[in-house]
């Protein structure tokens, strides 16, 4: 059925900045945009939407998130807005009653911030032993990059005095002595933890990506990534897909030590195209940690810190091998880099790995860097030369700001996401929110980029804010260009897929204090409205 969208401002995010007065639908796809006496004469039979003032613009893309973990998340306690170790309680207690969880289960409870709570420090196993000292319970923090697990837990995993820290990883110690105090940071620590909960908790994959999915296109996200996944994870969306269930298009990043190769060769039909809306793009590789949390690998120390710079989560031999692997297997791979060392590491890593392989920028790799919290200007520079893109979690400054400003000191932290430098350096910089850390919420993204302000009010890098086009360009056009996909999504132009969304108001138009308060009508995928469900 042939569809026109007209009495509206339409955005299609193309340089050539026109605003046409309809855009026509066919089969999915833009078929025309311009006058709308010319797209009335096109169409066969239309139907005419009417959209009284409303704005059509491309649908945004996901830069980066863990559509598994946000699936995962909604069956686990909320922690998130916790001000103490009694709020934690009090809620995986409820929780706990409330799910009727006894024995043979666990209690996992995600999203708190120990930066904001009363004691300013993680809970340790005593506390959750008040919880229960009978079944296994884990918290995890708002990062992903560190949590607690009680008593039980530990003694499940096997962890005590004698397990000692592994690369890139480590357990909190009872002061003078190796007894864990249940404490567990980054991915191989965290790891032995999660995988004794995860085994106790009642899975049903399928329903639970359906719901992580209309949270994603309920903020007007068509194209969505799963940046970490597991060998589980791309077999429970590839179940969801063959199912019909996936409305939105998602592009699964395999983990290096989840055995991409073997997972290509058992998807083969997913590495190149989209089937059923899943898509193998490629492979994930974790450099350091979390600022907020310290553990971002800096190449100065933290403020305060004489000698502590946070450290590598991987040797660089390590990662260059990765990237080899990537580049001769012709996959795309990216890399998380929160500090300034990590994202260091993978440019020089990147850079011998290409010319190891003999390959060049012409050869259009498109190597990521996930969230460059600290990135640096002279190594934006060096990304443009090597064709490596920056994929800024620029809500950081509303989120951890403030705590970027205690933990960084005021000259680093003002310099946190430089998106304006890399729109200045000619990089194709976007945008993404790394959900379920915070909600998927592109346009709270886009008012943070271009206000720039913390919790508590600060503006925080005034010369790195961006322009509102440039913010809609990095949550469209430019995402598009991560997935090699800009030649079907993210600009309203003729022969593109008619993935769009609907706004109450024009970003353009609307003052910038106010545009995370700019609601999502309405969402298509490939002409038909997945959001709100009909």
């Amino acid at each position: 059925m042939d569809k026109i969208y007209y009495n509206g401002d339409i955005l299609t995010m193309e340089d050539t900045r026109t605003e046409p007065e309809a855009v026509l639908i066919s089969d999915g796809i833009i078929a025309f945009t311009g006058s709308l006496k010319e797209a009335v004469r096109a169409a066969h039979q239309p139907e005419m939407t009417d959209l009284n003032g409303k704005t059509l613009m491309p649908a945004f893309i996901d830069g980066h998130s863990h559509i598994s973990l946000v699936a995962q998340f909604s069956q686990f306690a909320d922690l998130s807005g916790c001000e103490s170790f009694a709020d934690i309680k009090m809620r995986l207690t409820a929780f706990q009653k409330e799910k009727k969880i006894g024995d043979g289960g666990a209690v996992i409870g995600v999203g708190y911030d120990h930066n904001f709570l009363d004691e300013k420090k993680h809970p340790d196993k005593n506390v959750l032993d008040e919880v229960s000292d009978q079944i296994p319970v884990f918290v995890l923090h708002a990062s992903g990059h560190m949590g607690v697990g009680n008593s039980v837990l530990l003694k499940e995993a096997g962890i005590d005095a004698s397990t000692p820290d592994m690369e890139g990883s480590r357990f909190g110690r009872i002061p003078g002595s190796m007894e864990p105090d249940g404490y567990a940071e980054e991915t191989k620590a965290l790891n032995l933890l999660l995988a004794r909960v995860y085994a106790k908790i009642p899975r049903d994959p399928k329903a639970q990506i359906e719901k992580a999915q209309e949270l994603y296109l309920s903020h007007g996200i068509t194209t969505i990534q799963d940046g970490a996944a597991s060998g589980q994870d791309v077999e429970a969306l590839f179940e969801a897909a063959k199912e019909g269930l996936l409305k939105a298009d998602v592009v699964s990043y395999v983990l290096v030590g989840e055995e991409p190769e073997k997972l290509e060769q058992e998807y083969a039909g997913l590495k190149k195209a989209y089937w059923n809306h899943m898509k193998l793009g490629g492979r994930k590789v974790i450099l350091d940690g979390s600022p907020q949390g310290k553990t971002a690998w800096l190449s100065k120390p933290y403020a305060g810190e004489e000698e502590y710079r946070g450290y590598p989560a991987m040797e660089q031999e390590k990662v260059q091998t990765y990237i080899r692997n990537a580049i001769e297997s012709g996959v795309q791979i990216l890399a998380h880099c929160n500090g300034d060392a990590a994202s260091q590491q993978w440019i020089d890593s990147f850079e011998n790995a290409m010319e190891q392989c003999g390959v060049s920028k012409e050869d259009d790799l498109r190597p990521v860097m996930i969230h460059c919290q600290t990135v640096r200007k002279d190594q934006l520079l060096r990304m443009k030369t090597i064709g490596m893109i920056p994929s800024m979690f620029v809500d950081h400054v509303y989120y951890w700001g403030d705590i970027h400003l205690r933990n960084l000191g005021e000259e680093r932290a003002e310099a946190i996401s430089p998106a304006k430098s890399a729109f200045e350096q000619g990089l194709c910089v976007n945008f993404h929110q790394d959900s379920p850390v915070v909600p998927p919420d592109m346009l709270h993204t886009v008012w943070c980029a271009v206000n720039r302000l913390t919790r508590e009010g600060k503006i925080l890098g005034e010369e790195e804010r961006v322009n509102v086009c440039e913010a809609l360009k990095a949550v469209t056009i430019n995402g598009a260009y991560a997935y090699f996909e800009e030649d079907k999504k993210g600009s309203i132009a003729e022969g593109k897929l008619a993935d769009l969304v609907i706004l109450d108001r024009n970003p353009l138009k609307t003052p910038v204090s106010e545009l995370k308060d700019i609601k999502v009508t309405e969402t298509l995928k490939e002409g038909e409205t997945v959001y709100p469900k009909c």
